[in-house]
């Protein structure tokens, strides 16, 4: 209890960065609708964030091995104030996606000190009770990020100063515990066929992971006010998506456990496609009926990475975990770049719709790889534990690493 208690101003900075970061990929769609940018300017926004997260996954150990966890954290969450303070200063679209590069720096390196400093204390006895407050404090942030957007006046000076200010607030408790840094851990490789290798539908389930996931995260307020919702009901909206996939969590991952997870992602992906179908059919439904099929959409398409990522490591002997992890995530950043630009210019052209039919094309293409796969090989005798993954950094597989091995 003592060693989860000392990790408490851990997950207080968890908590508070994902108010700031949560919330801005919202309000700055919001914020471009009421500037009238263009709404492939907005997918614009979406996809510099990711660019962003995906240098600062590489950039954080290697600046952490130079100046220590603390400073790094602090240098990170500055990035972010800046990125957030500076977008009422300039306001352009393409000026607007620099500054969403800075918070996708932010949040890669400030979640890579974080879950580097988990890592390095945590320990076998720990390690289950530590990842179940990592996942309330990750995934609670989340939700009441959601919700902020209600509260947040959309273009305002007021709005960016305060997720500005919970960036800074992020840096009280890391840098004012009195537990000491861990030693800086090597970096792990980059070798993003390992993936490839160890499990080809795997690698296709985190892209198609992160086509649903960022997409709808970084477009879906623009979907919204398309089809009628008020700014308050976008947040509702938005927050009964992350709802939906924290709920789906625990039941999904006992499936998974229990049954070949190559069907796990096949019948997720068909369930996906089906809520798709099913937002397309209701979006003139009124808004209870909207933000249900939001909440069914995040139940069919949030566990998909997890399911995937365990499926792969199903195939890895243990010392390659974290950096499958890494291949993994690798894979995840490169969809994610590409999913909010290209859903953006397809919205542009064919109206909201167009955003769950990008996304149903994408699991579909997955049950057909998926059905394919299964020719390929038999399902492995010996399957590691499911194990939520947070797509946060690199560094996760070292935390996860221990969890996914079975316990005799």
């Amino acid at each position: 209890m003592r060693m989860l208690i000392s990790f408490a101003a851990l997950f207080l900075s968890v908590i508070l960065l994902q108010l700031s970061s949560g919330a801005v990929a919202p309000l700055d769609a919001l914020s471009g609708l009421a500037l009238d940018f263009s709404t492939a300017q907005i997918g614009l926004l979406g996809s510099a964030h990711f660019v962003g997260f995906f240098i600062g996954c590489w950039w954080a150990p290697r600046l952490m091995g130079a100046v220590g966890h603390s400073r790094a954290f602090a240098a990170f969450t500055a990035l972010g104030a800046i990125g957030l303070i500076a977008h009422m200063m300039w306001v352009d679209a393409y000026a607007w996606a620099v500054m969403r590069m800075a918070t996708g720096l932010c949040v890669a390196g400030s979640y890579t000190v974080v879950e580097a400093w988990l890592q390095a204390k945590v320990t076998n006895e720990t390690r289950g009770r530590t990842m179940a407050l990592y996942r309330v404090a990750d995934m609670g942030g989340s939700l009441v990020a959601q919700l902020m957007i209600g509260v947040l006046a959309p273009a305002a000076y007021v709005s960016y100063n305060l997720l500005a200010i919970l960036c800074c607030a992020a840096l009280l408790p890391l840098v004012l515990t009195r537990q000491s840094p861990p030693e800086m851990p090597a970096a792990p490789r980059l070798r993003p066929m390992l993936a490839v290798r160890r499990s080809p539908l795997a690698a296709a389930g985190v892209l198609v992971a992160a086509l649903s996931g960022a997409s709808f995260r970084m477009v879906g307020p623009v979907y919204g006010t398309q089809v009628g919702l008020a700014v308050e009901e976008i947040a509702t909206f938005l927050a009964a998506f992350v709802l939906g996939g924290a709920l789906a969590q625990y039941p999904v991952g006992w499936i998974a456990d229990k049954y070949d997870r190559r069907w796990v992602l096949i019948w997720l992906s068909v369930a996906a496609m089906a809520s798709c179908a099913l937002t397309a059919g209701l979006q003139e439904g009124g808004t209870v009926t909207i933000l249900l099929t939001a909440g069914v959409f995040g139940l069919t398409t949030f566990p998909i990475y997890s399911v995937a990522a365990a499926h792969a490591h199903d195939f890895a002997e243990a010392h390659e975990r974290v950096e499958l992890s890494a291949a993994l995530m690798f894979f995840y950043a490169l969809g994610a770049i590409a999913a909010p630009l290209v859903a953006s210019v397809l919205m542009n052209a064919f109206g909201p719709l167009a955003l769950f039919g990008l996304i149903a094309a994408g699991h579909a293409a997955l049950v057909v790889f998926g059905l394919l796969r299964m020719r390929a090989r038999p399902v492995p005798q010996d399957k590691t534990n499911y194990v939520y993954a947070p797509r946060t950094t690199f560094l996760i597989g070292r935390l996860l690493g221990a969890s996914r091995d079975k316990k005799d």
